[in-house]
């Protein structure tokens, strides 16, 4: 938890009994040269731990320490254990499969997107599931999202949900704001939710992509203290200019933090003091450089000082969060994450300590066997009680969806022939279609720009949780379709009835059950039998998610049809089945 009490009063007494001898420490790092934030240099000192927290930083040894294990960090260095502000725990990999592998790296602390929370289980089944992760090796926190990014059938925000969600000391902001332009122009449902973070004492984070002064300014009066969407030097700079805690962003479809870092510096920036580092919830493939080291080490390499790289993961995120009195420094009272580095310009620990257990030790992994029951959570695999026929499968509209790039599409006017069984692979047009995974209604239609040879593919993996069903042969659609909802959700690319590459997503049909090391391997490989049958872009599991998104221009798939972002309109409507 960021705040309150999070040690009961007897075990705060036995905290200060390892001080007066009484009790001896759980673990002393001895001889340990530690980034000190309160001086902002390395210091040289011993590091008592008492289970979970930190409980000394000094000169002396502990008198009583017959059973303390005793680690001799001389010739290493130890900086407090990575914070990545910018989670979306949801990308075919799942909370505890990211934070496991996130672990092993140095990042202890994720701090995440509720939004598949909060579209797909009750407000009780969320909240308890939170709670069960809290207590989890490492340190789970949460964002309260305002809307959907996407239009829905029937409505998922309401205001005692928002209250409910917004209250618990596991949610530490509201956000990201995508929904931005509605308030602008008169929400006030949303503005009334923003109210309610800033009384209970919470940041709110923007989504502000080629926003100008003028926007970021008003939005700062309407409560927005952070933003991750800048995209060069000079539009960090402007945020931080205009007082805004500035989160840069290194991803799959944004890697933009090495040039935005050259140009800062090249703008005279020399304070770090209110910049962040994020991977904004990249695919799995994209981690195998690695996480909130990955981001260190790029900002060592631009000539930025290790301590301000370092803070960028660490104390930046807990005081923006209010959280450095639990997280971000080694110092008394402080959660005991730990990362031990053999060298200050290698971010990557060879050892591990989190919630003041090995996870990492010496290079070796011992983070402890965690037995998760997912469906007690509502995290059941996809059972449909329905089916998917030929006949759904009739193409008529006359607009179809162009893909400019991995997330962006736009209109354009179909003049091919539709009525067929299968399309012809000199064009790059597929059938495409929308269905809801409760089988009441779809939306049919032609994607241009995907892939020009293609049999079928499906996906169970969205925004909203519905299926899409894409494909030049009609037959081979349905082969996939039929695939990944009897493996209770999935991706699956199908070619004359057999399948060429799946990812099984048996976790809501969104998630992965498998360690990141193998689902990278899964996710290369569909990657790769799409970009050799044509797909141009450079992530198609962000194409997937980001069908439906409404804060992107300029048309959209949604539940209630082709929806055309600027005019706030449905072109084309679902078709009831």
């Amino acid at each position: 938890m960021p705040k309150g009490n999070q040690w009961t009063k007897q075990q705060l007494r036995q905290q200060l009994a390892v001080l007066s001898g009484e009790t001896a420490p759980t673990k002393v790092l001895k001889n340990a040269t530690y980034l000190n934030f309160g001086l902002h240099k390395w210091v040289n000192a011993n590091i008592w731990l008492y289970n979970d927290r930190i409980v000394y930083v000094g000169k002396e040894m502990p008198a009583n320490n017959e059973t303390t294990e005793i680690i001799d960090c001389e010739d290493h260095y130890v900086v407090p254990g990575y914070i990545e502000p910018h989670a979306h725990p949801f990308q075919l990999y799942n909370p505890l499969s990211l934070g496991q592998y996130a672990s092993q790296r140095g990042t202890t602390t994720l701090i995440n997107d509720n939004l598949v929370l909060f579209l797909q289980l009750s407000i009780k089944k969320a909240l308890t599931f939170i709670e069960e992760l809290d207590k989890m090796p490492l340190s789970y926190y949460w964002w309260g999202r305002y809307d959907a990014q996407t239009e829905l059938s029937a409505e998922k925000f309401t205001t005692k949900k928002m209250r409910e969600w917004l209250a618990h000391p596991l949610v530490v902001q509201g956000g990201e704001l995508t929904g931005w332009p509605g308030v602008l122009g008169g929400d006030d449902e949303i503005l009334d939710w923003m109210q309610e973070t800033k009384r209970l004492g919470k940041q709110i984070e923007g989504h502000l992509p080629g926003a100008s002064d003028l926007t970021l300014t008003k939005l700062e009066l309407l409560g927005v203290t952070c933003d991750h969407e800048a995209m060069t030097g000079e539009e960090a700079y402007r945020r931080l200019s205009l007082g805004l805690t500035t989160s840069l962003r290194y991803s799959s479809i944004r890697p933009d933090l090495p040039d935005i870092l050259e140009q800062l510096l090249e703008l005279g920036v020399d304070s770090f003091d209110r910049i962040l580092m994020n991977t904004d919830g990249s695919t799995p493939a994209f981690y195998e450089q690695g996480i909130s080291d990955k981001l260190v080490s790029i900002a060592l390499s631009k000539g930025i000082s290790p301590e301000d790289a370092y803070s960028m993961v660490t104390y930046n995120v807990a005081r923006h969060y209010g959280m450095d009195d639990f997280h971000g420094m080694i110092a008394p009272g402080r959660l005991a994450h730990l990362n031990i580095l053999s060298d200050k310009e290698n971010p990557l620990p060879v050892s591990v300590i989190a919630k003041g257990e090995w996870i990492k030790k010496e290079g070796q992994e011992c983070y402890p066997e965690v037995s998760f029951n997912w469906e007690k959570h509502g995290f059941k695999p996809l059972e449909l009680d329905w089916s998917l026929t030929i006949d759904d499968l009739v193409y008529s509209s006359p607009v179809g969806i162009e893909m400019i790039n991995s997330v962006i599409t736009r209109p354009y006017n179909i003049s091919i022939e539709t009525s067929i069984e299968q399309l012809s692979n000199d064009n790059d047009e597929c059938f495409f279609s929308m269905v809801d995974r409760n089988g009441k209604w779809r939306i049919n239609t032609l994607l241009k720009g995907f892939v020009k040879n293609i049999g079928g593919f499906a996906s169970t993996y969205s925004n909203t949780g519905d299926i899409f069903i894409i494909g030049k042969n009609k037959n081979d659609m349905l082969a996939a379709f039929n695939h990944v909802t009897e493996k209770g959700g999935g991706i699956a690319l199908v070619e004359d009835g057999e399948v060429i590459a799946e990812i099984d997503l048996p976790l809501l049909g969104g998630m992965s059950r498998n360690r990141m090391e193998d689902l990278m391997e899964e996710e290369k490989s569909l990657v790769r039998e799409l970009k050799r049958r044509g797909y141009p872009f450079e992530d198609p599991i962000y194409s997937l998610l980001f069908f439906s998104s409404t804060h992107l221009p300029y048309v959209r798939i949604t539940q209630p049809g082709i929806y055309d972002v600027k005019k706030k309109t449905v072109l084309f409507p679902s078709i009831m089945r």
